[in-house]
């Protein structure tokens, strides 16, 4: 968190206001929220520069600058990117100040200090081993459905893949298997292409969604400026242990898959996986 809808958002709303900015001055408050150069490196290259347009790739805000660098920012789980006004003070969470020309600041902030920025040349250095974005051309149901069949991993750990599909994350995976009828522990190979068909629509479905809900605020996340999305009170599963499936009734189950807490309905995902006998009404 955030994932590519909050991402998105994010870029959108900095793509708003940011281009056209001239960068005064770089402040490195925290020296490690800078992956690479050097954070000395990092404030000097960018100093006087004019900001161009921002985009997203995968869960990375992408940043062009007039020189032909990329700035990348990667949230992780509490970054945020936002404008804020020059004369208003900084909260303890801020770890790199952009000076503007203009009336306001750019702040990178991040509670947990797990977020990290990048300024390259090439955009391939940090973006080249990602998967195609969900919501692009390239992301057809028979791509999917080919790549499903090569794979005999299970399919939350799958999706959560960067460099399968590049901006799933915990919550939308969730959300989009439970929209297919999917279970998380389900071989990728053992889907028909119907199963691949309905996977695909629901991927696309609970992103755009997202993405028209401003985003889901579960704990920090905001906007590029300062507010809250809206889809948290949208979610099927996510989040839902012990609540009624909003379809049959039934408690929404968690389980640990690879690490990370995975939410769905035992009775509209059933595990295939499992000999029939063994399966719960």
């Amino acid at each position: 968190m955030p994932e590519l809808p909050e991402v998105e958002v994010i870029a959108r709303g900095l793509d708003a206001w940011l281009p056209g900015q001239t960068i005064r001055a770089v402040d490195v408050l925290w020296p490690r929220s800078v992956a690479t150069p050097t954070p000395t490196c990092f404030a000097g290259q960018l100093a006087g520069r004019r900001i161009g347009p921002v985009g997203r790739r995968g869960k990375f805000v992408h940043i062009r600058i007039d020189d032909g660098a990329h700035l990348f920012a990667h949230l992780r789980m509490t970054g945020t990117l936002c404008r804020a006004p020059a004369e208003e003070p900084l909260t303890p969470y801020v770890r790199v100040l952009f000076h503007l020309a203009g009336p306001c600041d750019l702040r990178f902030a991040d509670t947990r200090k797990f977020g990290r920025l990048y300024l390259v040349d090439d955009p391939m250095l940090v973006v080249g081993d990602l998967g195609p974005e969900p919501l692009g051309e390239d992301f057809t149901a028979e791509w999917l459905i080919g790549a499903l069949g090569s794979r005999r991993t299970r399919l939350k750990p799958l999706l959560l893949n960067q460099r399968f599909i590049a901006g799933l994350g915990n919550i939308y995976v969730d959300e989009a298997l439970y929209l297919a009828g999917l279970h998380p522990l389900r071989p990728a190979d053992s889907l028909e292409p119907e199963d691949g068909r309905r996977l695909h629509a629901a991927i696309q479905e609970v992103l755009r969604d997202a993405i028209a809900r401003r985003g889901t605020t579960l704990r920090s996340y905001r906007d590029a400026e300062g507010d809250r999305g809206e889809n948290q009170g949208f979610l099927r599963a996510y989040g839902r242990t012990g609540l009624p499936c909003r379809r049959c009734g039934r408690p929404i189950e968690r389980i640990i898959v690879g690490q990370r807490s995975t939410h769905f309905c035992p009775a509209c995902q059933p595990d295939l996986s499992r000999p029939l006998g063994s399966r719960r009404p």
